[in-house]
């Protein structure tokens, strides 16, 4: 009798953030964010994972959930999330969620205003809305 290989699908919510969100497989998700990302930012050498959930400056504010969130070794922040079902405003989330990265470098007092980069990657399983020939789409 044969084993059979198991795999898992990476593609659900739970077995992303298992496969690339703990610890004992941070090196999965800093060689994708290196294959991504590498020949732009350069390569990432270590990873520190982040809490993902984000509390906003007034308590009746919208909150984040992030699914994994990280900082490189040069303080660089890095929002990975993964969409299976169509969400109409993915954009406009994903540029909230950036927000919360950005606020917590405002320095008090005199600041100079230099950020570190701030990368939101989203993996979607679907296309939006108004580009029917495209299956991504990129914004800066």
């Amino acid at each position: 009798m044969r084993i059979q290989d198991k795999y898992i699908s990476p593609f659900t919510d739970f077995r992303f953030k298992k496969l690339f969100g703990t610890e004992p497989n941070k090196d999965l998700l800093i060689d994708f964010l290196n294959t991504l990302l590498g020949k732009e930012i350069g390569q990432i050498v270590n990873l520190t994972y982040l809490p993902k959930e984000q509390l906003p400056a007034i308590a009746d504010d919208r909150k984040a959930i992030f699914d994994i969130y990280c900082e490189n070794e040069t303080g660089e922040k890095f929002i990975v999330e993964i969409q299976k079902a169509k969400q109409n405003y993915f954009k406009e989330r994903s540029i909230y969620y950036s927000i919360f990265p950005i606020q917590q470098q405002a320095e008090k007092g005199n600041w100079n205003f230099k950020l570190k980069a701030v990368y939101t990657i989203g993996i979607l399983d679907f296309v939006f809305g108004g580009d029917k020939e495209a299956s991504y789409d990129t914004f800066s």
